[in-house]
């Protein structure tokens, strides 16, 4: 009977150690799970801190997106790595203690052109600023130097010294074959936050801004796709997450996005960017003459621009263009009304500039005026504007 006992208790015993033994593994890989559901929300956490993606292990990405989405997730990520933040901030010296403080003045977004540290950005971004800094995609700060820029095109270079293997340079793309209501997607910092996407269509092409300068910029890109103070400098991408423009302004009376962004167009890119990196400026064209101003010339009702005067050496005097004078009464004689270059016709001082912008100094043009009642042909060599 004792025997029989020991041996029930003995059962027992082992029943209640097995019971407890399961429990502590089924806890176990409860922590287990629990903690990698902690360590993956500390994951996202963190990367909406820091502001950029850290990636969750692939179990635990979507499974129910479709082609457009992944299309457009995989061209922000590539894409990104590209973009870059600027800040710019002005010194100022106290008066009493001679003490330099920097006081912030501004932001704007910007892209890697090439591997040597040449950054792409708006003009107006860095505008009367004494010092810009560039935030690369990483986080990692650059101190940037301004290397050239074209106020008439609101477009400026900046440099900076950073390691190659951080400067991923955009791809380029072009702006002659796009058409209304291809996708487009801006990659900017508006409002100071980082490596934003927007996505929208090209709403209308051709269309003319004027820049910080006043000089018209043609041929500028209209977008839907969302751009608000910040996104300036930032590029617009075609859906293969090639560069098209340089978003530059949004029309808007409050200065918040209202529909209408525009874009200036990459095929400028390639012919500015290089003036600017090798000269600092652009090597535009020039005549060689001063001009009548607008409103001179509408009070005449005369298309065209009159020339008021000719710089003595330059094409326009070796052409033999004739300035306006005046006579001992005061009454003025007018000079040669400039109305075409080559099959270009010219009806106003934007005309000519826009024109002037597919020659380059020393090429020879066919000037077309109107002298007196007489149109007249004068070949003419450009000169290189100061």
């Amino acid at each position: 009977m004792m025997r029989n006992t020991l041996k029930i208790m003995l059962w027992g015993a082992m029943l209640i150690v097995g019971f407890i033994s399961g429990t502590a593994w089924s806890d176990k890989g409860t922590l287990k799970e629990d903690s990698n559901a902690l360590k993956n929300e500390t994951l996202t956490d963190a990367s909406e801190t820091l502001g950029h993606t850290i990636s969750a292990p692939p179990s635990h990405k979507r499974k129910d997106l479709n082609k457009e989405e992944l299309a457009t997730i995989n061209l922000f990520q590539e894409a990104a790595s590209s973009v870059a933040f600027i800040t710019t901030s002005n010194l100022r010296q106290d008066y009493w203690t001679r003490n330099v403080t920097e006081i912030e003045r501004g932001t704007g977004s910007a892209f890697i052109w090439d591997k040597e540290g040449h950054i792409v950005t708006n003009f107006h971004v860095i505008q009367g600023a004494d010092k810009a800094t560039v935030t690369l995609a990483d986080q990692s700060t650059w101190p940037a130097k301004l290397v050239g820029h074209a106020a008439e095109k609101d477009l400026a270079i900046l440099k900076i010294e950073a390691p190659r293997n951080k400067l991923l340079p955009i791809p380029v793309g072009a702006s002659s074959d796009l058409l209304v209501g291809q996708s487009v997607y801006a990659i900017g910092n508006p409002f100071g936050l980082d490596q934003t996407l927007t996505t929208g269509v090209i709403s209308a092409l051709g269309r003319e801004i004027a820049s910080v300068s006043g000089a018209p910029i043609k041929d500028v890109i209209q977008t839907d796709a969302a751009i608000n103070p910040g996104n300036s400098g930032g590029p617009l991408l075609d859906s293969s997450g090639r560069l098209i423009g340089v978003n530059t302004a949004i029309y808007s009376p409050s200065g918040a996005y209202a529909g209408i962004g525009f874009s200036i167009p990459v095929d400028v890119l390639k012919w500015v960017v290089p003036d600017l990196i090798n000269h600092g400026k652009l090597l535009r064209p020039t005549i060689g003459v001063e001009l009548a101003s607008s409103q001179f010339m509408s009070r005449l009702r005369v298309d065209g621009v009159l020339v008021i005067n000719v710089v003595r050496g330059s094409g326009a005097d070796k052409a033999g263009i004739i300035p306006t004078t005046r006579d001992r009464s005061g009454r003025f004689n007018f000079g040669d009304i400039i109305i075409g270059m080559d099959d270009k016709e010219i009806t106003s001082h934007n005309d000519l500039m826009l024109v002037l912008e597919s020659y380059k100094p020393g090429d020879e043009v066919k000037l077309r005026v109107l002298r007196g009642e007489d149109e007249m042909e004068l070949a003419l060599v450009l000169d290189e504007a100061n």
